[in-house]
């Protein structure tokens, strides 16, 4: 991962300006199937951004959990056979629904503080999957520290479909000109450093030679709205 050129002080030109008071946080999760209710939560990945001194969105940061099936949890063969986890591998280091939440969030809620943001926003190629997960976690767990908002995401599905014209998150990739790995796909460490990838290039090329969104206006009418 790239280091930011930026401190990330509240009051330089940083990530959380750039989305108005908001951080995004490409994440990604791997599940044993589609009910984020009933259905297992396996994996956890997430890619922390900054912005370097052009004001130019980069991938600084990443986690990573393995995470136990909560009690009673779902494991649909189907989702199991996609994404390759063996829950029971000696070596998967998997921890509890509990924990893993805690590990997870913790520098997140740090990098929303470091940048003065009022809260972090997820990414995600079908993002609104990625945070119904999160959230049905948070409720079977009690958690009340989750640093994302409770419904606003942003997604790359509609953004690779404005940008280039394509919602696979491979044929956005490739479309680009960056590299897709099928041997690594529905690891959620690698679809979300995959994801950011294309979320930075997407933004950057949407954004003056500042970091600026391009489209804003010098002088709005009414720049509190």
């Amino acid at each position: 991962m790239a280091t930011a050129l930026t401190t990330s002080k509240k009051n330089d030109w940083n990530i959380a300006r750039r989305f108005r008071g908001f951080m995004p946080v490409v994440v990604d999760v791997e599940t044993g199937g589609l009910n984020p209710q009933t259905d297992a939560l396996l994996e956890l990945a997430a890619v922390l951004l900054d912005v370097d001194a052009n004001g130019k969105i980069i991938p600084v940061d990443r986690i990573q959990i393995h995470v136990q099936p909560f009690a009673g949890a779902n494991l649909n063969p189907t989702s199991m056979k996609i994404n390759g986890i063996d829950i029971n591998h000696p070596f998967r280091g998997a921890v509890d629904e509990t924990e893993a939440l805690k590990e997870f969030f913790q520098p997140i809620r740090q990098r929303v503080k470091m940048n003065g943001a009022r809260r972090a926003v997820l990414v995600g190629h079908n993002a609104a999957f990625d945070l119904a997960v999160i959230n049905a976690a948070c409720e079977r767990t009690g958690n009340k520290k989750n640093p994302f908002h409770p419904f606003s995401t942003f997604d790359t599905v509609t953004l690779s479909a404005l940008a280039v014209g394509e919602t696979v998150l491979a044929k956005a990739l490739e479309a680009i000109g960056l590299e897709w790995d099928s041997q690594q796909a529905h690891g959620a460490l690698y679809d979300a450093e995959q994801t950011a990838e294309l979320f930075c290039r997407i933004v950057n090329n949407f954004s003056t030679s500042s970091g600026r969104a391009a489209m804003r206006t010098p002088n709005p009418v009414n720049p509190t709205k």
